[in-house]
């Protein structure tokens, strides 16, 4: 008897738990085991509207892998969620997915990485080729024009990974002192760019100059890898995207010549604000903050097919208050 009292205590609580949530909103993302994914997700389950009760957020783990997140859509359509917000792994396999979403009425919002899908409702993250631009830029500059460099690319066929590098290039061809030693993937992560950069300096013996990594886990990874052969990393001119916490203690240190924020709160919680614009239509009023904290990003009277969240370069100015923001963020 007081195991099935425990048991209807439980069925009640966990049904409470959802009452008020007029909507259930799915996440799917690429993957959680970098840090920047994992800020994205903690923002997005911080969203006012979520705090409210006025949504159920469920975030996915795609596992970097294009077949499990198809798989995902199809739970989520059976499911019947009311709106998708889609971070692909990979920009062609991707709208597979979305198609099945919207073959059920539901609507999808991508946000962070793109996919070719004209499918989708909206959009919202932040201009990949311009960051590919500014980091390299950045990293040459610092050789003073000239010297030899390697970039470690994120996955192959992921959307960032092809606008950052088309933005690598194109600041590298503004250089003609500089010659491209090396260009491989190490897919976001940090222990694989430690091996590549490892690999990279035996086999260029004090060739290399500059190291552009194509986000901050394999900035990092080259950084460690760097002190491990028992150089200094500050002796070299590094640079990655996304701000992650580790970057930014970096760029305070003076090891990495730039990190560029891109705005994980500003990417998620927008996107759940344009998940329940669709919803609800054009009478829904925003919650988040980042309508108001970028003066050139607006929410306009009609939803738009492409949001692009602006670029914040970490610098010495403006570290300690990036620094203060990210704490407030990661703190429960």
């Amino acid at each position: 008897m007081k195991v099935l009292l425990l048991t209807l205590i439980l069925v009640v609580a966990l049904s409470f738990s959802t009452i008020g949530a007029e909507y259930k909103i799915g996440a799917a993302v690429y993957g959680l085991k970098g840090e920047y994914m994992r800020l994205w997700s903690t923002a997005l389950e911080r969203h006012p509207a979520v705090k409210n009760g006025l949504v159920e957020i469920t975030v996915f783990d795609g596992k970097y892998d294009a077949s499990v997140q198809y798989s995902q859509f199809e739970n989520m359509s059976v499911q019947g969620y009311d709106a998708i917000i889609f971070v692909p792994i990979d920009v062609e396999a991707g709208a597979a997915a979305v198609a099945v979403a919207v073959s059920n009425g539901i609507p999808v919002i991508g946000s962070n990485t793109r996919v070719n899908s004209e499918q989708l409702t909206s959009y919202i993250g932040s201009d990949d080729v311009r960051s590919g631009y500014m980091e390299a830029k950045a990293v040459v500059e610092a050789m003073g024009g000239k010297g030899k460099v390697v970039i470690i690319e994120g996955p192959i066929g992921q959307s960032a990974q092809i606008s950052r590098r088309e933005g690598n290039l194109k600041a590298l061809e503004e250089y003609p002192g500089i010659e491209v030693l090396e260009m491989k993937t190490a897919n976001w992560s940090r222990a694989e760019a430690l091996n590549l950069m490892e690999n990279w300096l035996n086999a260029h013996p004090g060739e290399i100059d500059g190291v552009i990594g194509q986000n901050d886990e394999m900035a990092l990874g080259a950084i460690q890898a760097i002190k491990i052969a028992g150089f200094d990393p500050v002796d070299f001119a590094i640079a990655g995207i996304d701000g992650v916490t580790d970057a930014m203690l970096a760029v305070k240190k003076g090891e990495l010549d730039l990190s560029i924020l891109q705005d994980a709160k500003a990417q998620a919680q927008g996107a759940l604000d344009l998940a329940l614009r669709a919803i609800i239509g054009e009478s829904y009023e925003p919650q988040a903050d980042c309508w108001t904290d970028y003066p050139e990003f607006e929410w306009g009277e009609t939803m738009k097919d492409i949001y692009n969240v602006p670029w914040t370069p970490i610098t010495t100015d403006n570290i300690k208050k990036l620094m203060a923001e990210r704490e407030e963020l990661t703190n429960k």
